[in-house]
């Protein structure tokens, strides 16, 4: 018998409505699980409050919420984005002698899930794993402006002009912020839904590349970013090419 019952509890509901095809009851629920008729109620209004149950009024049944399902799409992307991004970021990276990463948005922060230094590129901060404020970051400031602004005043608690403002140029810049010496240039990956799934950047050392070269790796990061967004979602977003 689990110590914290309220969390297993909460598990064994998660569980069962994942195995079932549509929604189902609270008696239901009630009945598959021996749980007190309080107590369901009880946990599932939790659950609908965080997004990982939906209440479906016309049949009064329950079935997996967006948060659920997003929490299963990103264990099932991550390891596929990785794997499809390795050789694009091992030729952005040698593109501008610097570093390429993919990073995803977590709350208020980015995650990197991959690193890929050019040869004889400085050691970064943002190895895999590692967190960072996002709007710190020009990933997150990519991911950030693709996300509706009621979705960015909950992360955020407001609506900075700058995230406007890279939504239309679509893509977002970062001046040795992170790290001294340092600037990024990151664009965000959508996913069918047209949602910031991730983030495609390169590091380089400040002031190493020219304007017109930059717009020129803006553009592949753009067309990589594409790329990624057909072979892992299925389709790829217009807002990644430049007029």
């Amino acid at each position: 018998m689990s110590h914290v019952p309220a969390a297993a509890n909460t598990l064994r509901i998660l569980t069962l409505l994942s195995t079932l095809d549509s929604p189902v009851s609270a008696a239901r629920i009630q009945q598959e699980l021996g749980l007190p008729r309080s107590t369901t109620y009880h946990l599932l209004n939790v659950m609908i409050e965080y997004g990982y149950v939906m209440y479906v009024p016309e049949r009064r049944a329950y079935g997996l919420g967006i948060a659920a399902y997003g929490m299963s799409g990103a264990y099932a992307t991550q390891q596929p984005l990785v794997r499809a991004a390795t050789r694009p970021a091992k030729h952005l990276a040698e593109l501008v002698s610097g570093t390429c990463h993919v990073s995803r948005i977590v709350g208020d922060e980015v995650v990197y899930i991959l690193e890929l230094p050019s040869p004889g590129a400085p050691r970064l901060v943002t190895g895999v794993g590692v967190r960072l404020p996002a709007m710190h970051t020009a990933s997150g400031k990519a991911m950030l402006s693709m996300m509706d602004t009621t979705r960015i005043n909950a992360v955020l608690g407001s609506v900075p002009e700058e995230l406007l403002e890279i939504r239309v140029q679509g893509y977002a810049e970062e001046i040795e912020v992170v790290a001294p010496g340092q600037e990024s240039i990151a664009v965000p990956i959508l996913n069918h839904l047209q949602e910031p799934a991730a983030a495609l950047a390169v590091t380089f050392a400040t002031g190493s590349i020219g304007d017109t070269a930059r717009m020129s790796v803006i553009e592949d990061l753009q067309m990589k970013a594409a790329g990624l967004e057909k072979r892992v979602f299925g389709s790829a977003s217009k807002r990644h090419l430049l007029e």
